[in-house]
Formats: C-alpha cells, sequence, structure tokens
C-alpha cells in the first residue's frame, strides 16, 4: 500500500479533510515496526471501504509541521475527519474490522 502525501502545509491539509466522505489518515514513520504492519491492515480496509472513505499516509519525519500541528507524539497516530473535523483519534492500530466499524460511523 502507498497512500504517502506529497509535501503539505496545514492549510492544504485541511482543505482536503473538507470532504464529506470520511478521510482515515495514517501519521506513521518509515522507522516505525507497528506502521509497517499496519500497511497491511490499511490495505484490506480500502478493499472493503471501496470509495466509502479515503486513506491517506503522512510520515511524520516528512510532515514535520503537520505533525506538530496535530501534536503526534507516538506512530502510528490513526485520525479520521470529516467536513473538515477531526471525527476520532486514536494512536497505535486496530484490526481491519474495528477500523471499519470506526470509519463506518462517520459514512
Amino acid at each position: 500500500m502507498e497512500y504517502p502525501a506529497p509535501q503539505l502545509e496545514i492549510s492544504s491539509f485541511l482543505e482536503l479533510m473538507k470532504s464529506e466522505k470520511p478521510v482515515l489518515v495514517d501519521f506513521y514513520a518509515t522507522w516505525c515496526e507497528p506502521c509497517n504492519y499496519l500497511d497491511e491492515i490499511l490495505t484490506a480496509l480500502e478493499k472493503r471501504l471501496g470509495t466509502k472513505a479515503t486513506i491517506m499516509k503522512l510520515d511524520i519525519d516528512e510532515q514535520t509541521e503537520l505533525s506538530q500541528h496535530f501534536q503526534i507524539r507516538s506512530v502510528p497516530t490513526l485520525m479520521i475527519f470529516k467536513n473538515g473535523e477531526l471525527k476520532w483519534r486514536m494512536a497505535g492500530f486496530k484490526m481491519v474490522h474495528e477500523l471499519e466499524e470506526e470509519v463506518n460511523n462517520f459514512i
């Protein structure tokens, strides 16, 4: 799964989050082993959700401004945005069916 975002300004990122469908954002690091495991889960989640939601990955070492803005203290950190609002946040990861339930709460 490859969904890394290009370098984004906070304003550009927030504009992308204004979608009416949920956007699941994975703040990760290339050196983070649990983040690598989460890739498999997000790939399976994408297949389950289809076009009902968007998945985006942000490397905290490349997206330092966004990481600081959202006070990312551990990776992976997952967030769900909808209509420009942060709806859900957690550090760590869940299994694919659990993440699907979280996203489906906002569809």
